[in-house]
C-alpha cells in the first residue's frame, strides 16, 4: 500500500494528562502510553515533524488545590513538574517503539532534560526527533493548552491537534445529551463566543492570531492521527473565518 502524501508536515499534538490514565484513577497506564507512542512514531516515520505537549492532570491538579487554599503559583509550579514526569514517560515509550525523542523543559531542570530553545527544537524535528515540550509555558496562570498554542505558533506548526476522548466539538456534552450536535468546522471567534470549553480562550486567541488551525479528535480511534495527517476530516476543525 503506497502511502498518500501528508497534508500536514509539522504538527503540534496536545494530550491531556488524564488521557494517559486510561482506566486508572491516577498516574500513567502503560497500555495507553504504548498505543499512543505507536501512532506517533508511525506518523513521524511517514514524514511528519512532531512536537508534543502533555498536561499533568493525571498526577496533579493545581487548580483544585488552589481552590482548597494552596497558593496558586505554587500549585502551578507543581503542575509543571507533573508534565515533566509525563513527558519523560512518553519519551521512553516513543523510544521503545523505535522513535527518537527529546524532552525540552520550559523551566531549568538540566539533569533530567534539555532546556526549551526554539531553534534547537525545530532542528530536532527536522532531524526526525519527536520533541516533547514539558513544563507548560514555564509561567504560572497559563494552562498546558496555552503552552500547546504557544509552541505550535513558535515552531510554525501547520496544525495543532487536540487529542480528547470525544470525536470533536459538540454544542453540549454528548455523554449527557444524546441529541448533542457535532460541529464539522468552526471559526476561532465562534468557539470563544460560544464558550465551548475545548481549550481555554487564551489558547484559541493565540491560534487565531498566528493562524494555526486546530483539530479536535478522538485519540482512541485507531489510526486517527495518520488519517488526519493525510487530510481526512476527522473530528472538528477550528480555523480562520469558518462557520458551520
Amino acid at each position: 500500500m503506497s502511502a498518500s502524501p501528508l497534508k500536514y508536515r509539522r504538527i503540534l499534538l496536545k494530550l491531556s494528562g488524564e488521557a494517559l490514565m486510561g482506566d486508572e484513577d491516577y498516574g500513567i497506564d502503560p497500555k495507553v502510553l504504548k498505543t499512543l507512542a505507536r501512532d506517533i512514531v508511525e506518523a513521524q516515520r511517514a514524514g511528519a515533524e512532531i512536537g508534543l505537549v502533555i498536561g499533568g492532570g493525571n498526577i496533579f491538579r493545581g487548580a483544585g488545590l488552589a481552590a482548597a487554599g494552596m497558593d496558586r503559583v505554587t500549585g502551578d509550579h507543581m503542575g509543571m513538574l507533573a508534565t515533566v514526569i509525563n513527558a519523560l514517560a512518553m519519551a521512553d515509550a516513543l523510544e521503545k517503539e523505535g522513535g527518537y525523542a527529546r524532552v525540552m523543559s520550559a523551566i531549568k531542570i538540566n539533569e533530567v532534560c534539555e532546556d526549551y530553545i526554539r531553534r534547537r527544537a525545530i532542528r530536532h524535528m527536522e532531524k526526525g526527533r519527536i520533541c516533547l515540550f514539558a513544563a507548560g509555558t514555564g509561567n504560572p496562570f497559563f494552562t498546558t493548552d496555552s503552552a500547546a498554542a504557544l509552541r505550535a505558533s513558535e515552531i510554525g506548526a501547520d496544525l495543532l491537534l487536540k487529542a480528547t476522548k470525544v470525536d470533536g466539538i459538540y454544542d453540549s456534552d454528548p455523554k449527557k445529551n444524546p441529541k448533542a450536535r457535532r460541529f464539522e468546522r468552526l471559526g476561532y471567534d465562534e468557539v470563544i463566543a460560544r464558550n465551548l470549553q475545548v481549550m481555554d480562550t487564551a489558547a484559541f486567541a493565540l491560534c487565531r492570531e498566528n493562524r494555526v488551525p486546530v483539530r479536535v479528535y478522538d485519540m482512541m480511534q485507531p489510526g486517527a492521527l495518520m488519517r488526519i495527517l493525510r487530510g481526512e476530516p476527522l473530528g472538528t476543525l477550528v480555523a480562520e473565518g469558518d462557520h458551520h
